[in-house]
């Protein structure tokens, strides 16, 4: 996980609101996301990190505020942005009839890169894959697949990859195989933006958490700040320190909202999409 900072943001939002007829899904989100950096966006499901994700990556405009990514606007310079910015949604895109080599080269292509072959081998052997290079993609495990879709995301080195639910319906051992890639991201100097359910994947991972709820950034920070908004811990028998799920439930409140942890299906933000 790196440390470094920078003086400008990889991704900057201000102000950013955004609505779906009467459902106000954004109400005024503000978030810096340093370069090298793993910054997870965590929230429950309907909070808006699909929706943020989307106006961020282009897809999507929105009504109010401003967004950049390594400087460029995307509302303005979304070409630019778009070389800028990988996304990677909640579904492996692979073609699971191609194999992983095939699939790694036609990205290449379509992206008029030279020598389109010796960047897929590249990335399969950066990636682990080599091995499972010449076998179709439909064969992979849940894990390999993700690590092929994530090195898909990479042809043509974009500075911001962003990560949406990237462990969604994924078995322990497969998540872990993504963590692992995650982490191997951001000590080669990539920017990641996760966004995630899972309270555990933005504890291991993450330098920065924000918890979006209801449309805004209600606390943003590392795990300790976070941890030191609930007192500490009392010692009786045991001493229990407060978890990022105490800190989580704490701020947004236990009752009338779907706690993450319990998130294990593919629909999450659907309704905000």
């Amino acid at each position: 996980m790196s440390t470094e900072q920078s003086v400008v943001p990889a991704i900057q939002v201000r102000g950013v609101e955004k609505s779906f007829k009467d459902l106000r899904v954004l109400r005024g989100v503000d978030l810096d996301v340093a370069a090298g950096s793993i910054f997870a966006l965590l929230g429950s499901n309907g909070a808006g990190k699909t929706t943020l994700v989307r106006i961020v990556s282009t897809l999507l405009k929105a009504d109010a505020g401003t967004a950049t990514v390594q400087g460029f606007d995307v509302a303005t310079q979304a070409g630019q942005v778009r070389e800028s910015i990988s996304l990677t949604g909640q579904f492996a895109a692979v073609d699971e009839i191609l194999t992983g080599r095939e699939n790694l080269v036609l990205v290449a292509k379509l992206r008029h890169l030279k020598n389109p072959g010796q960047v897929a081998d590249d990335l399969l052997a950066r990636f682990s894959l080599t091995d499972a290079g010449a076998r179709r993609a439909g064969t992979y495990s849940g894990g390999m697949r993700r690590r092929l879709d994530i090195a898909m995301s990479l042809i043509g080195d974009p500075p911001v990859i962003v990560l949406d639910e990237p462990t969604t319906g994924l078995d322990p051992q497969a998540r872990i195989e993504v963590w692992d890639t995650v982490r191997t991201l951001a000590k080669n100097g990539t920017t990641v933006l996760l966004t995630t359910q899972y309270l555990d994947e933005a504890e291991q991972l993450a330098d920065r958490i924000a918890i979006l709820h209801e449309g805004t950034i209600i606390q943003n920070g590392t795990l300790a700040e976070l941890k030191a908004l609930l007192p500490p811990a009392q010692v009786e028998y045991v001493e229990k320190q407060p978890s990022l799920e105490d800190v989580f439930l704490s701020l947004v409140g236990a009752t009338g909202a779907t706690q993450p942890t319990a998130a294990t299906t593919a629909d999450a933000d659907k309704e905000v999409r």
